[in-house]
């Protein structure tokens, strides 16, 4: 959900975070959506498999875990941009799907 602002009678939401689905075996993204709710109707009609994940936007996963002290990178590989490229975290809310229900 997003950050609710009002002016002049018209309400507008900046989005600060998505919701992000992938499949076990997808190498992108099957959806993206600003709503888990809007999410997960699409993967039960859609009986899918995967993992839904809450993603910050306009900061790179490996930089938001470092700011929020859930990660704290100690070895020279985590450095590296293989590996920043690549990180992704616990520490972000997710959920597991299995034909389309929460596993």
């Amino acid at each position: 959900m997003g950050l609710v602002f009002w002016k002049k009678n018209v309400m507008k939401e900046i989005i600060i975070s998505v919701w992000v689905f992938n499949g076990p075996n997808g190498k992108f993204s099957g959806g993206v959506f600003a709503e888990r709710q809007l999410a997960e109707s699409w993967i039960l009609k859609h009986k899918l498999t995967g993992t839904l994940t809450l993603y910050p936007l306009n900061i790179g996963v490996y930089d938001w875990t470092i700011a929020n002290n859930f990660f704290d990178p100690s070895k020279e590989k985590e450095y590296q941009p293989d590996f920043i490229g690549s990180f992704s975290s616990a520490s972000q809310e997710h959920y597991h799907y299995l034909n389309g229900e929460i596993d």
